[in-house]
């Protein structure tokens, strides 16, 4: 009997000492999370505390890329037609379709009666003029002798001055041809090129005839320097002005970034398709943006003062966006959050934040679960 009591004190004393135990350890561990109100709070001693980053949020000023579709295309600007001054036959044709000219460089032949009748017109005119001067002379001296009327010196001079102007009107319409100013036969005009490029268009064929001269000969486009058109609705128009940055990318070069800048924005929209033509200069000296490739066009739209937060501070609540929004020292408020533009590290919120507003941004997930 005396052991049987002996036996029952020991383990009556030995779960006392476990139940004491156990009530130190539950006033020695504070829980992690404690939720009041709404709020979750971190309470002293928590191991959440290690884990929790907060920031405040920032109001930043930055702009919105808008991509639109658009085309490359050669700058009018640069691009000449070449015609034939007047008609003929053409007997020589130095240039071929894609070729590289240089300015002044000659292009093609053509023999032209009309040509010939400039220089005629030239001749006779010099010709007439050389007369006029010689009795324009003889008038004078006439009169210094004494023996001419002053309206005989009058008409001299009067002829004088007519052949004069038919001359400089001859010479000039034949420099109007003959721009170049190089030597040839009468009946020559030779075809140079007004500026440096490439062949782009080319209907010459040697030996047939030029028989308008409104229709071009070929099309010479300096590609050193294109444009890239992007087709902008009406709606995305009131952010896009000239001077502001595009990036464009193309299909044939996909890993490649080019970079130009709005030269205008057109001030009639299309009228079946509702966009504005808006174009922008890139540089181009090596020719690898061709005229009617296809491209996307990047324009850095400015956008208000707007707040960004961290993507590690987004966490998602059924179908909301959410973020944990510090309201006193270690008490966390849930906020769903709109957000606008992402195309960074940091998301935009529209609504639902606002300056000075400290998120948790790193560790959320433990205050989510």
């Amino acid at each position: 009997m005396t052991h049987r009591l002996t036996a029952f004190f020991i383990a009556f004393a030995v779960m006392s000492l476990a139940a004491c135990s156990h009530r130190a350890d539950d006033q020695a561990s504070p829980p992690p999370l404690v939720e009041e109100h709404g709020m979750l709070r971190v309470p002293d001693g928590s191991p959440l505390r290690k884990a929790l980053t907060m920031a405040p949020v920032e109001m930043r000023t930055a702009p919105h890329a808008l991509v639109f579709p658009a085309t490359v295309e050669s700058d009018p600007a640069r691009t000449a037609n070449v015609v034939a001054p007047l008609t003929g036959r053409i007997t020589e044709l130095k240039v071929g379709l894609g070729d590289h000219v240089a300015r002044n460089q000659l292009l093609a032949v053509i023999e032209s009666g009309d040509m010939a009748q400039a220089y005629a017109d030239v001749a006779k005119a010099t010709d007439a003029l050389a007369l006029a001067r010689k009795g324009l002379e003889r008038a004078h001296g006439v009169q210094q002798a004494g023996g001419n009327a002053v309206k005989d010196l009058e008409a001299a001079q009067s002829n004088y001055n007519q052949a004069q102007a038919e001359r400089d009107r001859a010479q000039t319409r034949l420099q109007s041809i003959n721009i170049s100013g190089q030597g040839g036969s009468a009946r020559s005009i030779r075809i140079t090129a007004p500026v440096s490029g490439y062949v782009t268009a080319l209907s010459a064929t040697p030996g047939t005839y030029a028989n308008d001269t409104t229709t071009p000969l070929m099309t010479i486009a300096d590609l050193d320097s294109v444009w890239i058109t992007a087709n902008v609705p009406e709606s995305d128009l009131g952010g896009i002005a000239k001077g502001q940055a595009v990036d464009a990318t193309l299909s044939a070069y996909p890993d490649q970034l080019f970079h130009g800048q709005v030269a205008f924005v057109s001030q009639v929209l299309q009228a079946d398709t509702r966009r504005d033509m808006v174009r922008a200069v890139f540089a181009n000296t090596d020719g690898r943006l061709k005229p009617n490739m296809f491209a996307k066009a990047s324009i850095a739209v400015p956008q208000p003062a707007q707040v960004f937060v961290p993507e590690s501070a987004l966490l998602m609540n059924n179908d909301n966006t959410t973020v944990f929004v510090e309201v006193s020292p270690w008490t966390f408020e849930r906020r769903t959050v709109l957000l606008s533009y992402d195309e960074s590290a940091d998301a935009r919120v529209v609504k639902g934040l606002k300056a000075g507003d400290r998120v948790v941004v790193k560790g959320g997930v433990l205050l989510n679960d």
